[in-house]
């Protein structure tokens, strides 16, 4: 929702005053009487006919709702600050996984098509090259455009600075077995027994007769925490069998004793005072509600799930958004640790 200011005559000299994106000025006497006394919005005194959703934001919510939309404090901290971003990318460039004979830290990320997963992958690469990199081929098809799974190593400020991140790529989650990645599949790649590069198809499950197949996984061919990536646009219309798949992968994935964590993108299409600055993004109580629904979607609890904006038409970096963006790849690393504390009694070259 967004107000015009515009010149409203009436028995007093003219002024300008702020006027609903939508509402006639002429309808009623004073643009003011929009306004309570407080100064605010007043919802009881609009007419919700002459009220026009803006583009990408609030749209379905109740009047009342939309000026409700920013909350006074924020339901997060986060610095948005230089040394903040700083301190981020220092910590991330110097990570190294907590295990003699390990040199990356593998991380899987899954979820359905279109959610961001290979924007995530290039908005990330960004920030560390300073300007809008595609590291990871993007499609904008409703089919996945990622058929293979690819493997990115994340590059410091240099070519010749790689950090210990690896970023695995892969196509869509479908609906079941037929489409997109499947469970049995999911898991192979999770076990370490798909081979990078492999070329998925339901069809053709990954098995032990599959060129390249791993048959011993070593803890490095296996992955050590799984990202599920959901568009905030679109959480309230995945379908239920997309969140049944979700919650079955879920299950098998907490199985392996691999930890999940969540990344809701596109929090910029759900919320306009987000859109317009993202530091807003913490403010808002649009994305506090998305992110419920993701975690009801995933059958996670919402402190597993950070919000991101991924570059897209960007040519340049911008310092807030690479702060969002590098803050979703510390809390990730976070739960790849935990994982290596967890193996430590399976492993004993853990370097806890």
């Amino acid at each position: 929702m967004a107000f015009n200011f515009r010149t409203v005559s009436g028995n007093c000299p003219n002024f300008s005053a702020p006027v609903l994106h939508g509402e006639k000025p002429l309808s009623i006497a004073f643009a003011t009487d929009l306004l309570g006394g407080d100064g605010r919005p007043d919802s009881s005194k609009v007419r919700k006919e002459n009220v026009i959703n803006a583009p990408g934001g609030f749209a379905g919510l109740p009047g009342a709702e939309q000026w409700k939309s920013k909350m006074e404090s924020p339901w997060r901290e986060v610095a948005w600050t230089e040394d903040r971003r700083e301190t981020l990318m220092k910590s991330i460039s110097s990570y190294k996984p907590g295990c003699e004979d390990l040199s990356e830290a593998r991380v899987l990320l899954v979820g359905p098509v279109g959610a961001g997963k290979s924007s995530f992958i290039s908005s990330v690469q960004s920030v560390f090259t300073g300007r809008f990199t595609n590291r990871a081929m993007v499609g904008s098809s409703s089919t996945s455009f990622t058929k293979k799974l690819q493997l990115f190593n994340i590059r410091g400020r240099s070519p010749e600075q790689p950090t210990a991140l690896v970023l695995c790529d892969v196509m869509g989650l479908g609906d079941g077995e037929t489409t997109g990645l499947t469970l049995h599949d999911t898991l192979a790649i999770i076990k370490g027994h798909a081979p990078e590069g492999h070329k998925f198809s339901p069809e053709q499950p990954v098995r032990s007769e599959t060129v390249g197949y791993v048959k011993k996984p070593s803890l490095k061919d296996k992955v050590h925490c799984v990202v599920f990536v959901v568009d905030a646009s679109k959480v309230s219309s995945y379908t239920k069998g997309l969140g049944t798949t979700f919650q079955q992968l879920r299950e098998h994935i907490s199985d392996l004793g691999v930890h999940q964590v969540a990344l809701l993108t596109h929090v910029d299409q759900v919320c306009q005072e987000t859109a317009r600055d993202i530091t807003q993004v913490y403010n808002s109580r649009i994305v506090q509600q998305t992110m419920t629904k993701a975690g009801a979607l995933l059958g996670m609890s919402t402190s597993y799930i950070v919000p991101v904006k991924n570059y897209s038409s960007e040519l340049d970096v911008d310092e807030n958004t690479d702060i969002l963006l590098l803050s979703a790849v510390d809390h990730i690393l976070q739960y790849v640790d935990l994982h290596f504390q967890d193996c430590a009694a399976t492993y004993p070259k853990l370097s806890l």
